[in-house]
């Protein structure tokens, strides 16, 4: 299932590199978008702007757009550790949002419905919650929004949740404003910097995810 969602991306991702390559040729010049897309959101203002971040990504909206734009649209006004700040907050609060709105709204509806079904939602056991919730977020492919909605549906207990989420999510994305805001003002050296922190992080996931599967596969034998 990983894998598919992983080739979708992929697939997602060349389609838009086509479309942008085919723009360029024929003359469009995407960095005036670009910068007008930027001004608008200047001009929006960053409480719209990081009121937006903490609720759209719960219907869908990708996180990784408001992370690549946060540092450039207000790092000149707030600075760089302000807008860090202000992001980490955001994606915390939506963290929490997610799963209140997964274990307080669809949790019930799920549990009606396969109720009369003739089935129950599993219960997570407590020897296992700070494991599925570290599985689930280092998981390739799976939506930041999908990860915190099967995480609230599951009904693990919302400190350990919380906190493990923000543990994990906070230093790649923490990574790509930087990344995002060095690039998008064509500072090479520190959008390399930047790149290279993404990096990190995401090795880091990596070896967690291959710690975990390396423990599975003992226990199985």
């Amino acid at each position: 299932m990983a894998t598919r969602i992983s080739l979708v991306k992929l697939g997602c991702a060349a389609l838009l590199l086509a479309v942008a390559l085919v723009l360029l040729i024929r003359g469009y010049d995407l960095s005036n978008t670009v910068n007008a897309t930027l001004n608008l959101l200047r001009i929006a203002g960053p409480t719209t702007f990081f009121v937006a971040m903490a609720l759209l990504p719960a219907v869908g909206a990708p996180l990784s757009l408001f992370c690549i734009t946060a540092g450039s649209v207000f790092s000149p006004q707030l600075g760089m550790p302000v807008v860090i700040l202000l992001s980490l907050s955001s994606i915390a609060a939506n963290i929490a949002l997610s799963y209140l709105l997964a274990r307080r709204a669809l949790r019930p509806l799920c549990e009606y419905v396969l109720g009369r079904l003739g089935y129950q939602l599993p219960l997570v056991g407590p020897g296992v919650v700070t494991d599925l919730v570290v599985l689930l977020r280092v998981t390739p492919g799976l939506p930041f929004p999908v990860q915190n909605y099967l995480l609230g549906l599951a009904a693990v207990p919302f400190l350990r949740y919380f906190l493990i989420s923000c543990l994990i999510a906070f230093p790649l994305n923490a990574s790509i404003i930087i990344f995002g805001e060095a690039l998008l003002q064509g500072r090479g050296r520190t959008a390399l910097f930047g790149l290279l922190l993404v990096l990190t992080a995401m090795v880091g996931i990596h070896l967690v995810r291959r710690r975990y599967s390396a423990r599975d596969q003992a226990i199985s034998r």
